[in-house]
């Protein structure tokens, strides 16, 4: 559903609207009198409407793990957090302005006359967004306030809550959401929270809290909701011209044919002409044009208007294992690296992105990498010119997310922000599965609609028979699967993995891209010190910091 919000600042506006009878004291015509409104369910709709505008994407947040280099601190928090160096001025999440838009809602929704079974699925979805974002706030900073209406003035200064209460509340939540919202909606209302949505979001929360019977479970129901892995069966003519021969050992046509739908399948998940597709659970919706969004620019070079903010590192790229046998692949030092990219001749320096999966070539732009859909005159070929403005510091950008039909039309992106969808819930399933009782059949099959889905042979099950080695295997399809989807910063510290893999990055000439250094209290963010500062020492800062 493309919701044509006409008042996204409504829930704010009626936050302050007041009504006087002294003539200097009138609401400006501009704005909505909370005393005038709540009354009709179209009232309640545009509300909820705006509501839906808090839903937020987390593009930058892998910034923050090892695999995603954010360059520009101004962008985002995560440069500081990857750096190691955090300080307590720094806004990393730590925002309760949406979460009182979700508050006032459900105080006053109350009001309005309306059809019963309607307003209760319209608290229900308001409750969901609510839900959707403490969660990222549990995890980023522990103990939080858990506030559940519209504080007075006299009650605003809340201490921090206990996270295992805040949990429970969550978890409640979601499952009371979860049993009013329908499984799906008529195509005027597509892009409506739905019962999967409310299902995923527990899931996803019961894995990043390690309890995998639940994880399991609400994930697997989730699975028999009638989601699918998106694909598509025919490539367009301008993505026929990339050759990819010159990188994949192809035996015959078929395998070919495989190769490419599988990384068009990949790749168009996340494209404006997909958008709503099966695999869709969750999204953020714009509207066409007057509702854009800068992904393009993020993550594309300055050759085609970029600004490289976002881009991959080689922790990343090293993950994508090969296209023939679903097998790790050895990758060269950095010293090899440097000397092969050194060569005006990249064919040395090529040979080690060969024969990857077809996920690899859908997601990171390396030197020599073709992509004639993305220019309008076609022909564009990714060249790494190290040091120059808006270049990427590591040498690699990032293809997945880009919509090339924007590109081409010269216009921001406006396709739909994915915000949860069905990859993950396998995922999701596949980690639980294996860590409450080890591999089985099951957990092998969800992986296996992953591969299948890009062309990938099915995982030798007898490769991964204990419950260790199949672990790696599912952190690092989370890795090469989910990247740029806000997941991994979590990943990393619910794995306990962080101080391991948080070290300097360095670009393709083995130059350092980013100096890291791992501190344990970066298990936690910390509580901005405006906030403790306002809340007169009731709030507490995280240890450390």
């Amino acid at each position: 559903m493309k919701r044509h919000i006409l008042y996204p600042l409504l829930a704010t506006t009626l936050l302050f609207g007041a009504c006087s009878k002294d003539f200097l004291d009138r609401t400006p015509a501009n704005k909505v009198p909370n005393e005038e409104f709540w009354h009709t369910s179209n009232d309640v709709n545009l509300a909820l409407n705006a509501i839906y505008n808090r839903l937020s994407d987390a593009t930058y947040d892998d910034g923050g793990s090892e695999l995603v280099h954010v360059k520009n601190p101004w962008e985002s928090w995560t440069t500081e957090v990857s750096s190691g160096k955090i300080g307590t001025d720094i806004e990393t999440g730590w925002d309760y302005k949406p979460i009182r838009v979700c508050n006032f809602f459900l105080d006053n929704v109350d009001k309005a006359v309306m059809d019963a079974e309607l307003k209760k699925r319209y608290i229900a979805e308001a409750r969901f967004v609510r839900a959707f974002l403490y969660i990222p706030m549990v995890q980023k900073f522990g103990d939080i306030p858990l506030v559940t209406k519209v504080l007075t003035k006299e009650e605003s200064n809340v201490p921090r809550t206990a996270k295992k209460e805040v949990l429970e509340f969550l978890f409640k939540e979601l499952e009371d959401v979860a049993a009013v919202l329908p499984a799906s909606y008529p195509a005027a209302e597509k892009g409506r929270i739905t019962k999967g949505a409310a299902l995923a979001l527990q899931a996803r929360l019961y894995l990043m809290e390690n309890n995998w019977e639940q994880a399991a479970l609400t994930a697997q129901e989730v699975m028999g909701l009638g989601y699918s892995l998106f694909k598509v069966n025919t490539e367009s003519e301008s993505d026929r011209k990339d050759n990819y021969a010159q990188f994949v050992d192809f035996q015959g046509a078929e395998d070919e044919k495989n190769f490419r739908l599988g990384l068009r399948s990949y790749e168009g998940i996340f494209q404006y002409e997909n958008e709503g597709n099966s695999e869709v659970i969750l999204d953020r919706q714009h509207i066409t044009v007057t509702q854009s969004h800068l992904t393009n620019t993020l993550l594309l070079d300055a050759s085609v208007g970029g600004w490289s903010s976002i881009t991959p590192t080689q922790n990343l790229v090293n993950l994508y294992v090969n296209y023939k046998t679903g097998k790790p692949v050895d990758t060269v030092s950095a010293t090899v690296r440097a000397a092969n990219y050194a060569k005006a001749d990249k064919a040395d320096f090529v040979k080690e992105f060969k024969n990857r999966d077809p996920r690899f070539y859908a997601s990171i732009l390396f030197e020599t990498a073709p992509w004639n859909s993305l220019t309008k005159n076609g022909g564009y070929v990714f060249k790494w010119p190290k040091g120059k403005s808006n270049t990427s510091l590591t040498g690699y950008n990032f293809r997945k997310l880009v919509d090339p039909k924007s590109n081409r039309e010269q216009v921001e992106s406006y396709a739909n922000l994915i915000l949860i969808r069905y990859a993950e819930v396998l995922l999701t399933y596949a980690e639980a599965q294996n860590e409450k009782s080890g591999p089985d059949a099951s957990i092998f099959d969800a992986l296996d609609q992953l591969r299948v889905r890009v062309g990938m042979p099915k995982i030798d099950r007898s490769e991964y028979a204990s419950q260790d080695k199949l672990r790696q295997l599912i952190r690092n399809e989370r890795a090469v699967e989910l990247v740029l989807e806000g997941l991994r910063f979590y990943d990393i510290r619910r794995w306990k993995t962080a101080p391991n893999v948080m070290k300097n990055i360095y670009d393709v000439t083995n130059g350092l891209a980013q100096s890291r250094v791992w501190d344990d209290k970066l298990y936690l963010m910390p509580v901005p010190q405006s906030q403790i500062d306002l809340s007169y020492g009731v709030l507490k800062q995280n240890s450390g910091y």
